[in-house]
């Protein structure tokens, strides 16, 4: 048998995602029109011999959180559990703190996915690539390939050509290493506890010492559970005959910043021809005019005059008016997109109203387009003392008034707007 784990964290000071992590957990946002964590959901049910799904995360449990949790698991007719962490353990920590439930059933592996990551999630391609390479008991992370300039933001692997196994691994190394990174998936089996139990007992063992020793600090980062898989696991096992990479050529995002996410959707939107066609809008007669990739929820009320897409996710109960123009962009539940309004690479929140002839536009934040390898850079909100030039975001209950325009902004939630803006953030 086997399991899945997905690691979602928790909530963080300085979180890229802010202002829309104010409103729903991070990993509960509607990417492609459901939640990010349904996506890796999804990916796990269709591996055969799939037994329970564990999200391990320090978010506290909360009421959204609990209906996702309970709706999955009816529709999915697996078992969903969450593990509550007492504090941020880590990528390691968190695996080895609840190793007893990962466990429990004897399954012979496990995978263990990041929630921040946007893939194809080639899981049943992971299976049959460890069978074929290194020993039974061996690991694998899933690879891709980046520019050599981006690499330096991963993590990076040095693989044995011949059998795909790591001979080194350098977490964002400050000088090239390689260009084939870490996705932030892995497949285990049981014996990944043994290592990581080596390391426990060593911070163990160091905090120890660190009581005894007043010039040592005994602050939390010095906690013997704080264990991170990267640097602390794969860097040792590199070269050790243990852990191996399968590189794919699917697509892979992570989805570190508000920009990102709509290049993730972007991204399942096309992915949708092939595993979910029936979430895609198409031309109807009396329906609005689609252009390219555009998911609709059903509750959505739109003027047949309104033209949707290419890259358009449109949420529950939104009510969009006539001769509207929506592109590259997420329109969150209840949003309210009055006559003939403009809005493109924005994010509009829950419950907004944009207002008629208002237009409300960003800057896309997507990989260079003559790059094959390039990735999506997750910018901070500042650079240089200025707001980055990115896609719009729009916070709950904000009210964008007709006629006015707002660029490059983000706007946080219950505001009401009286004239137009530029490369601000609005408090």
């Amino acid at each position: 048998m086997l399991k899945a784990v997905i690691l979602i964290g928790g909530p963080q000071k300085g979180t890229r995602f802010r202002p829309l992590s104010f409103e729903v957990p991070k990993p509960l946002f509607p990417v492609a029109g459901v939640p990010m964590l349904q996506h890796h959901i999804e990916a796990c049910v269709k591996v055969p011999n799939m037994k329970e799904i564990l999200i391990i995360g320090f978010y506290q449990p909360n009421e959204e959180l609990n209906r996702f949790l309970f709706n999955s698991q009816q529709e999915f007719k697996i078992p969903i559990r969450y593990l509550q962490e007492y504090a941020a353990l880590g990528t390691g920590g968190g695996i080895y703190h609840f190793r007893d439930q990962i466990l429990s059933g004897n399954p012979e592996a496990f995978f263990v996915m990041n929630a921040d990551v946007c893939s194809a999630f080639p899981l049943a391609e992971m299976l049959i690539f460890q069978k074929e390479h290194g020993e039974p008991n061996s690991f694998v992370i899933l690879g891709t390939t980046a520019n050599r300039k981006q690499s330096l933001n991963y993590g990076c692997l040095v693989e044995n050509e011949n059998t795909n196994e790591v001979l080194h691994y350098v977490e964002k190394p400050s000088t090239f290493v390689s260009d084939i990174i870490n996705c932030g998936i892995y497949l285990f089996n049981p014996e990944i506890f043994q290592h990581i139990g080596t390391v426990f007992q060593k911070n163990q063992q160091d905090m120890l010492l660190g009581e005894d020793d007043m010039t040592r600090p005994t602050n939390g980062w010095h906690r013997a559970e704080v264990i991170r898989l990267e640097q602390d696991i794969f860097t040792a096992l590199a070269g050790q005959g243990k852990l191996y990479v399968y590189k794919t050529l699917s697509f892979w995002s992570q989805i570190k910043s508000a920009g990102s996410a709509i290049y993730a959707s972007r991204l399942y939107l096309n992915q949708y021809h092939t595993t979910h066609p029936e979430r895609l809008a198409s031309n109807k007669q009396g329906g609005p005019n689609i252009s390219g990739n555009v998911y609709i929820h059903p509750t959505a009320s739109i003027d047949p005059t309104a033209t949707l897409g290419p890259n358009v996710s449109i949420g529950t109960g939104v009510t969009i008016g006539a001769g509207v123009r929506v592109r590259e962009s997420i329109i969150l539940h209840g949003a309210n997109l009055q006559d003939h309004c403009c809005v493109l690479n924005s994010i509009v929140g829950w419950e907004s109203t944009i207002g008629k002839w208002a237009r409300v536009e960003g800057t896309p934040s997507d990989p260079n387009p003559n790059d094959p390898f390039a990735k999506i850079d997750s910018e901070t909100l500042f650079r240089d003392g200025k707001l980055t030039p990115s896609i719009t975001i729009l916070g709950c209950n904000v009210t964008i008034p007709s006629e006015v325009i707002v660029l490059n902004s983000i706007v946080l939630p219950h505001k009401d707007l009286n004239r137009s803006f530029k490369n601000q953030i609005i408090l």
